[in-house]
């Protein structure tokens, strides 16, 4: 999948959140760029992480948190320091869709993350009758929730792995620009 390992200290890594409610795919995906390669997973019980490099980019340090509800009410507590979210929806999950759409407002609130890229992940593409990344992003509101910064809505399959590296390919583009003008921002206060 064009994944590689970090093999430079000096590199400047970028801390991604990865959210979403519980069996929408979040581990599945991470696995597939990681290894690429087909992983079973368990509910995740705490929290992954792992990094991975898309070529020529940033490397990314992925937190991989638990979407179950009790892990939800600290999700804040993996905001600081945040680069980018991803934040993942099963888009044949109908019935819960409303509470991921409430989950993903409420992490949006969070000031660790004011400004910061978001990509949505439109996960399980390849099963009939999923809502589209359109419908998603209608559904979630997004151009809303997410007008103070970059986002994009990217449809997806874990499983297969079409469409994480274009996902993960633009957080990145949008990651870099965002920690070049918070570089800027830094760089200004540490003058003046």
């Amino acid at each position: 999948m064009g994944l590689l390992n970090s093999k430079n200290p000096k590199a400047k890594q970028a801390r991604i959140l990865l959210l979403g409610l519980d069996a929408a795919g979040k581990s599945t995906l991470l696995y597939k760029l990681k290894l690429a390669k087909d992983i079973v997973t368990s509910p995740t019980v705490g929290f992954n992480v792992e990094m991975i490099e898309l070529e020529k980019g940033v490397p990314l340090t992925v937190w991989d948190v638990g979407g179950q509800e009790k892990m939800r009410t600290v999700w804040g507590l993996y905001c600081e320091n945040t680069d980018g979210l991803v934040y993942v929806v099963d888009s044949t999950d109908t019935q819960r869709l409303e509470d991921s759409r409430r989950e993903l407002e409420q992490i949006l609130k969070n000031e660790h993350i004011k400004n910061v890229p978001v990509i949505l992940l439109a996960n399980k593409q390849d099963v009939p009758g999923a809502l589209s990344a359109e419908d998603i992003t209608r559904m979630f509101k997004v151009k809303q929730l997410c007008s103070d910064r970059n986002w994009y809505v990217q449809p997806c399959c874990a499983v297969t792995g079409d469409g994480l590296m274009e996902g993960f390919q633009k957080l990145t583009g949008f990651v870099k620009s965002h920690m070049k003008s918070r570089g800027d921002i830094l760089a200004f206060f540490k003058q003046n």
